[in-house]
């Protein structure tokens, strides 16, 4: 892989910004080198801020992902990808064009679709840059001495796997024995051209990473949340664990969503859906809701527009929903929704004369006006607590522990849904169908049911409403399911397959 010598002059100017004027003198060299700044840094824990704050900032940068489409502003871009493909959310026209090819599984097996080069360039982007500061900071295995740098390297390493855990469920089809070859891993800044490591290699690092996260980040309190913590450390390696899906890893993942759930309260059901008087208080529009856990709060200073995660989903955005191409929940997981589930208030009912399926309930911009957000001021959410409270009973389910698995289950759904008796006669397959059918609900839209899709080995069954394809099924390993390498790696690493 050749990464661009734009992004390291970018890296470089953004910790440049917090030198003393004394540093600037002492060695007036053209470069600045990763010893130098580790030199540095030790002296200001501050000096490294600005570069941290460059990983979070390119999370929901325009052009993230150098494509210059208007589907290619960061993680959202990716989230509204993946749920096009588990097909939960239904490309609703064909007006403009974003997404048509995904829609028609037409991209994901085309090396030469931006759609497949996008993602891989955004994540190894992302690893490029957290790589660079585990540098500054001694290398892979170093531990910080000063509190500053010790939770940046923390939330470094968890950036790093963040961004090999996407590419792993993105670029490969499941775990496996653990020896099938899936993509690149670059620890150092300086490597180029890797070939493809194992499964096994990737999860290995991945787990490590975190698990030093987790370490490095106790005692960590942050400012704001967009910034990794502990707490979003833990709720990373959960995922990572529950997709490589061991006996072990799976009893991990029931002790770190437990932790979450006792850190974190869930989404209340006043804050699920609007209701006809809480627009300014309830939707997934504010990162200050307390079951927000990662998420960044969008500012008019930002300057997004047009090309943005509301602008492709809110019909109250200026921009191609309200335009013509809306963005629906497929038909088939609409009518799954009980009829005494708070949660199908968070959609526009299926013979609606405009809006039909949208979920205007539960994304929309306050002022609630057609159209009406011009500047994006509503706030991205990455993750929230309510994944961990159904991750929790999904692997206790996993685990064979029913008992355990229902009464989380009913715990959690007890103020969404009026009567959750009928849980109790479920068992097994059954049981494990309904809590995946329950994350599909809570999550629709927010880019999750795909990596339940692929841990869970669910087919995809597309509804009625589909343009494409509809009402045909897909098997999660289904080759359409998953993207392949983009051709820009595949003509530039040599080594790529060796």
């Amino acid at each position: 892989m050749k990464f661009s010598y734009l992004i390291l002059t970018f890296f470089s100017a953004s910790i440049l910004v917090g030198c003393s004027k004394d540093f600037l003198k002492t060695e007036p060299t053209q470069f600045t080198t990763p010893d130098r700044l580790g030199a540095d840094a030790r002296q200001d824990s501050k000096l490294l801020n600005g570069s941290i704050a460059g990983l979070y900032t390119t999370m929901f940068a325009v052009n993230g992902g150098g494509t210059g489409g208007h589907d290619d502003f960061g993680q959202k871009s990716i989230d509204i990808y993946l749920d096009m493909l588990e097909s939960d959310m239904v490309l609703g026209a064909l007006n403009y064009g974003w997404y048509s090819n995904l829609a028609r599984y037409n991209a994901s097996v085309d090396f030469t679709t931006n759609e497949v080069y996008m993602p891989f360039r955004y994540y190894y982007r992302q690893i490029f840059g957290a790589n660079t500061i585990i540098e500054i900071l001694g290398g892979n295995d170093a531990v910080p001495a000063d509190a500053g740098n010790k939770y940046t390297m923390g939330q470094a390493k968890a950036m790093r796997a963040y961004s090999y855990f996407y590419l792993s469920q993105i670029y490969g089809k499941e775990y496996g024995s653990g020896s099938d070859k899936l993509i690149p891993v670059y620890t150092s800044s300086k490597q180029v051209n890797q070939p493809k490591a194992t499964t096994k290699e990737v999860f290995d690092l991945m787990v490590k990473d975190l698990d030093d996260a987790i370490v490095l980040l106790t005692g960590f309190t942050r400012a704001t949340k967009d910034q990794i913590d502990i707490n979003v450390a833990k709720g990373l390696l959960a995922y990572v664990l529950s997709a490589r899906g061991t006996t072990a890893d799976l009893g991990r993942v029931v002790t770190l969503s437990q932790e979450i759930m006792t850190a974190y309260a869930k989404t209340s059901p006043a804050q699920l859906y609007f209701n006809g008087t809480n627009a300014t208080t309830a939707g997934f529009n504010n990162v200050a809701t307390p079951s927000w856990m990662w998420g960044v709060d969008i500012t008019l200073a930002q300057g997004l527009n047009l090309i943005s995660w509301w602008g492709q989903i809110d019909q109250f955005t200026y921009s191609y929903t309200w335009a013509g191409d809306p963005k629906t929940i497929d038909r088939r997981l609409y009518d799954a929704i009980r009829p005494d589930d708070i949660r199908i208030n968070q959609f526009a009912s299926p013979t609606a004369a405009s809006r039909r399926l949208q979920p205007i309930n539960k994304f929309w911009a306050p002022a609630r006006v057609s159209g009406g957000q011009r500047n994006v001021e509503t706030d991205n959410l990455y993750m929230r607590s309510d994944e961990f409270y159904l991750l929790n009973a999904e692997a206790k389910a996993r685990l064979n522990q029913d008992a355990a698995a229902k009464t989380t289950l009913k715990a959690y759904l007890a103020d969404r849904v009026t009567n959750i008796s009928y849980i109790d006669a479920l068992s097994g397959t059954r049981l494990l169908d309904e809590i995946y059918l329950q994350t599909r609900i809570e999550l629709w839209g927010e880019g999750k049911a795909y990596l339940a899709m692929k841990r869970l080995k669910r087919p995809v069954v597309r509804g009625s409403n589909h343009l494409f394809e509809a009402g045909k099924t897909f098997p999660y390993d289904d080759p359409r399911l998953s993207f392949v390498i983009p051709q820009a790696e595949v003509l530039n690493n040599p080594n790529l397959n060796k």
